[in-house]
């Protein structure tokens, strides 16, 4: 099988985000591959294990993901794609969809994996975009993956409950949480992840012109929620809390 997955580089959890001017402070901060990409190499891995073939990672980038690309390399997939786009201005997920699907052009591929969102734009758009540029199926969300042949049967998940799904490969597919648990990089993985393929591409290598990955969308403005203000305890009987607080819902939340 040829397995690709689809890799984003983002801020550590842990990460306290700050502001200056509008735009987000990446000074000192830490980055980590993308989790719920880590349930799709993981995936990718195991489906290679069983049925054969290889994985190939790949990401949209600047050179620093490099980083993040051997970390995937160390988890156990064969080879690594870096599309470096630090000439790429105000990109959006229009943009990355298409940068992917000119790469995946002429190439034969049996499955895609990826995050089902990214943990800081959220949108979850690149999937399935590239999905109909390559004219592929596609299923989201997904929380068990099995491959007999060229069929597929997928379980995913819907707000509480669950979908089964029957379709045929080339298949697209994101990761949900519960898909599988990832596996930490071993010793032996990350020494053989420093001999391992790391190919890197340019826009230029690729067939697009600018306007071909002109982004649909644009960044209004950036913001943190506001703090949360400090909350208040109703004390006394419980049928004069129950006054008071229908009282603060009228008269100050303005809920009710």
């Amino acid at each position: 099988m040829n397995i690709y997955v689809m890799m984003k580089r983002t801020f550590d959890t842990e990460e306290k985000i700050t502001i200056n001017n509008g735009v987000i402070s990446e000074d000192g901060a830490e980055y980590i591959i993308n989790p719920y990409d880590e349930y799709a190499i993981e995936e990718a891995i195991q489906l290679r294990d069983k049925n054969g073939g290889e994985v190939t990672v790949i990401t949209i980038g600047g050179e620093e993901s490099e980083k993040e690309l051997r970390t995937a390399l160390a988890m156990g997939c064969d080879k690594s794609v870096l599309i470096n786009t630090e000439d790429v201005e105000d990109g959006d997920q229009y943009t990355t969809s298409r940068i992917l699907a000119e790469y995946f052009k002429g190439k034969d591929v049996d499955l895609i994996l990826g995050g089902n969102v990214a943990i800081d734009g959220g949108s979850g758009q690149v999937g399935p975009r590239l999905a109909e540029l390559l004219d592929i199926a596609y299923v989201t969300t997904i929380t068990k993956l099995d491959i007999d042949g060229n069929k597929a049967t997928v379980v995913r998940d819907v707000e509480g409950d669950s979908e089964v799904i029957e379709t045929s490969l080339p298949l697209l597919v994101t990761a949900q949480q519960g898909l599988n648990e990832p596996r930490y990089p071993s010793l032996p993985g990350i020494m053989k992840a420093k001999k391992k393929p790391l190919e890197e591409l340019e826009i230029d290598d690729l067939d697009l012109a600018d306007n071909d990955i002109e982004p649909k969308t644009k960044t209004i403005e950036i913001y943190l929620p506001p703090k949360k203000e400090a909350g208040k305890v109703l004390e006394g009987e419980v049928e004069d809390q129950v006054k008071e607080l229908v009282s603060l819902l009228r008269n100050e939340a303005k809920v009710i």
